[in-house]
C-alpha cells in the first residue's frame, strides 16, 4: 500500500470529521424535530385518501356531534376546529357551525362538539328547560341565564374558550377568574362541553 503524504492525511481525516458533523446533525435534527408519516386509511379518504401526522407534536380530539364520522382522530399541533371538522368528514346537512369557532386552535383532549340546528332553527346552545346548554355553541347571553353568571363572566366564559379552542370539560372552567365554586355547580348542572 503507497504511503500517504501529510498533507493528503490532513485532508481525509478533515473529510472524515466533516462528515461525521453533518451525520450527527441530521440525527440530531431527526430526534429532536417532528418525524412526519403519510397514513392512507378510510378515515382520511375525506381528505384525498392521504394525511399527514406529525408524531412530535400531535393533539388528539374527539368530533362529535352533527359531523359525517364521528370520532377521535390525532391532528397536528396548531390544527384548527375547522381541520378537526373536516377530518370528521365535514358537518352534515343540519350543522350550525356559526355557533362553534372554526378559527379556534386544537388543545390535546379536546371535545369538538358540532351542534344540529334544533326546531325553528336554534342550536343545541339554545337556552332552555329540555337540557343542558352546549359550551362549545353557547353566546354569553345563554350564558347569563345561569344562575351566578352575569355579563362580565359570561363574557370571560365565552373569551376563555375562544383562546382556547373550546373547552374539553365543564371542569375547565375553573380556570376562568370569577368562577368560584358555587357558580361551578351551577355550570355543572346546566353545560356540557
Amino acid at each position: 500500500m503507497p504511503e500517504l503524504s501529510r498533507s493528503q492525511v490532513v485532508v481525509y481525516g478533515a473529510i472524515a470529521v466533516a462528515l461525521l458533523l453533518v451525520g450527527a446533525r441530521a440525527i440530531r435534527a431527526e430526534e429532536g424535530g417532528r418525524s412526519f408519516a403519510v397514513e392512507s386509511s378510510a378515515e382520511a379518504a375525506g381528505s384525498g385518501g392521504f394525511s399527514i401526522s406529525s408524531s412530535g407534536g400531535d393533539v388528539v380530539v374527539d368530533v362529535t356531534g352533527a359531523v359525517q364520522r364521528p370520532g377521535v382522530y390525532r391532528l397536528p399541533a396548531g390544527a384548527r376546529v375547522i381541520d378537526a371538522i373536516e377530518r370528521a368528514g365535514g358537518a352534515v346537512g343540519g350543522a350550525a357551525v356559526e355557533g362553534i369557532n372554526r378559527a379556534a386552535r386544537l388543545a390535546d383532549g379536546q371535545q369538538v362538539v358540532v351542534p344540529e340546528r334544533g326546531v325553528g332553527g336554534a342550536g343545541l346552545g339554545a337556552v332552555g328547560e329540555e337540557g343542558p346548554i352546549s359550551l362549545g355553541a353557547a353566546t354569553a347571553e345563554q350564558l347569563e341565564e345561569i344562575d351566578g353568571i352575569g355579563p362580565v363572566t359570561a363574557g370571560k366564559i365565552v373569551e376563555y374558550r375562544d383562546q382556547h379552542g373550546g373547552l374539553a370539560s365543564v371542569e375547565q372552567l375553573d380556570e376562568v377568574s370569577g368562577i368560584g365554586p358555587a357558580t361551578m355547580e351551577s355550570l355543572r348542572a346546566r353545560l356540557q362541553p
